[in-house]
């Protein structure tokens, strides 16, 4: 009685693990004279081709069924058996697809309200809040290329990670979804509330925690501005800024979340390379520390860098610490317009390959230098060609000569004219163009236009095949935009102006510019992240094999889905890629 009852619990486990849903009821020869490869006799019809899906599926199954049959029946010994098991393991592929994908069930406004008490208790009476335009001003962005209709049911306040933690207790008791938010300025829908659930702002959580200008490093809450924090640097007197550079309202909780880069990119990298720990409150409310404080690290996997691009689907990072940079002894820029796109990326190109390590280089084209010259901002007139921008830093004689070297690589380029500044003054009038290039192309773009702004990141040698692709789509689409990127790192932008009733034309054209740029071997975002709004790049780009690996780890972390959901992956997205 005892081995029959052994031997259920073994076919139980065993289909448990295989994957099996009939009843074990198929016999080893039967099983394998459906694969037989005789045609059909007659003049029947040979069988459906079966997808690749569809033919995993029946392998999966019947392979399953063999084992078992042999395991429970005793055909093989446990050695044999579980050999055989791992050798059908290793040689099977299941589609990523095919894996079970559970959707997640998620609290409502019923569940929020019972969880409100809690919530108050924790942050006290105005610490919560469900006011309708509050609503919409963390779902909505007027910048961001994706938008939905749906909003968070109520904005969290917290002003500390142990109120962070509290909150997360509250919203896994009730399911409730917890999306991140500190500056509000992404444009992938980073932040769009597509399940509802508590958005939790970090705006009381702005504070520099400490500066130690001895360890060259400092730590800081998640709604401190990275320019807030380079101005307090310099007050302080320390000569050192913290080096990452994207756009003027960026706060350093969201520049972890997408890590993103700048114009300072080519010489200092982007976000991940300047995190030296993190404080994280996992989904069940857990606090972690990723590091410590040295500079260096081999103990154990780098969860900065799991953590840093996640978008908020791992954890809520509530402490930030920051490398710092010396300020260099001088900064000078430069400004070269040249005849063709092809000529300012071959000068950046040949520039970074002989070892020249500039600060930023930044290319602008024809269309953006004429939007700079009519919409006045700047103090002076531009070459109304692609133009690249040069910033050198160091001492004062490696400045000059890399200002000399430089300048010989674009004459080689046929640069047009070679212009460089000497004092702040000037400085900030030649880099002025670049500065000024959003509010620019805005001003003589469609009145009242919205602006689609385009991230795709290629290998340099590509980038002027991509830039001219683009420049030749929008003139055929007949809408209006600029093309302008960090041509020293291969990462491009197209900003598109547009009228509301064209708004699918330029999604058709921002499409088109992220499938050329996976076609040049790049990637679908090279700064601003997949958000919602890039989910089906996603995947095009990795695979779904990839993408459902990323999906295992956030399960790991997050097994009921509840931060940020909706982000990075979908199941729609890979099921739309397996057809």
């Amino acid at each position: 009685m005892g081995s029959i009852i052994r031997t259920r619990q073994l076919e139980t486990l065993l289909r448990v693990r295989l994957n099996l849903t009939r009843p074990l009821s198929r016999s080893v020869s039967s099983s394998v004279s459906k694969r037989s490869p005789n045609p059909p006799s007659g003049g029947a019809k040979p069988p459906k081709p079966q997808s690749n899906a569809e033919s995993n599926r029946q392998s999966s199954k019947s392979n399953g069924g063999i084992l078992l049959t042999l395991a429970v029946s005793g055909i093989v010994g446990a050695g044999s058996f579980f050999a055989a098991k791992s050798l059908y393991q290793s040689e099977q592929r299941v589609s990523s697809i095919e894996k079970k994908w559970d959707e997640p069930k998620y609290g409502g406004k019923e569940e929020f309200h019972r969880a409100l008490p809690e919530l108050k208790a924790i942050l006290g009476e105005d610490g919560v809040s469900i006011d309708d335009e509050d609503l919409k001003a963390h779902g909505y962005s007027d910048w961001s290329t994706y938008n939905i209709e749906t909003n968070p049911i109520a904005i969290a306040y917290p002003k500390s990670t142990e109120e962070v933690s509290e909150i997360a207790k509250v919203c896994h008791k009730y399911k409730l979804p917890m999306i991140g938010f500190s500056g509000g300025s992404s444009l992938e829908g980073n932040f769009c509330a597509p399940y509802g659930g508590v958005c939790i702002d970090f705006v009381h959580m702005n504070k520099i925690v400490e500066i130690r200008p001895q360890d060259m490093d400092v730590t800081v809450q998640p709604a401190v501005g990275w320019m807030a924090l380079n101005e307090e640097l310099a007050k302080e007197g320390h000569n050192l800024f913290f080096a990452v550079d994207p756009g003027p309202t960026a706060k350093i909780g969201g520049m972890v979340g997408t890590s993103c880069s700048g114009t300072n990119c080519v010489r200092y990298g982007p976000m991940r390379n300047h995190i030296v720990n993190l404080t994280v409150v996992l989904a069940d409310g857990t606090i972690i520390k990723t590091k410590r404080r040295p500079m260096k690290s081999s103990a154990g996997y780098n969860l900065n860098h799991l953590f840093c691009g996640s978008e908020g689907t791992l954890g809520l990072v509530t402490e930030i610490t920051l490398k710092l940079h010396t300020v260099p002894e001088q900064t000078s820029v430069a400004v070269c317009a040249f005849p063709t796109v092809q000529d300012a990326t071959a000068t950046a190109t040949d520039i970074i390959r002989a070892g020249i390590p500039v600060h930023a280089i930044e290319l602008m084209d024809d269309v953006q230098m004429m939007c700079v010259n009519r919409a006045g901002y700047t103090s002076r007139k531009w070459d109304e060609k692609p133009t690249v921008m040069f910033k050198f830093s160091g001492s004062k004689a490696y400045v000059n000569e890399q200002i000399q070297q430089a300048k010989a690589i674009a004459k080689l380029h046929q640069g047009v004219r070679f212009e460089f500044a000497n004092g702040k003054e000037e400085q900030h009038q030649l880099w002025s163009a670049r500065k000024e290039a959003l509010w620019s192309a805005m001003a003589v773009g469609p009145p009242n236009g919205k602006v689609y702004s385009t991230d795709v990141a290629v290998p340099l040698s590509r980038l002027a095949d991509l830039v001219m692709n683009t420049k030749k789509d929008l003139v055929e689409s007949g809408l209006f935009g600029a093309c302008l990127g960090h041509v020293g790192d291969g990462n491009f932008h197209a900003c598109i102006i547009y009228d509301e009733k064209d708004y699918e034309k330029a999604r058709k054209v921002a499409t088109d510019i992220v499938h050329k740029g996976l076609e040049l071997e790049g990637t679908c975002t090279g700064e601003h992240g997949i958000g919602a709004g890039k989910v089906h790049y996603l995947v095009e780009e990795l695979g779904p094999d990839a993408v459902q690996l990323m999906r295992t780890i956030k399960l790991a972390l997050d097994p009921n889905e509840l931060l940020n959901p909706g982000k990075i992956f979908t199941k729609e997205a890979l099921e739309a890629e397996s057809h």
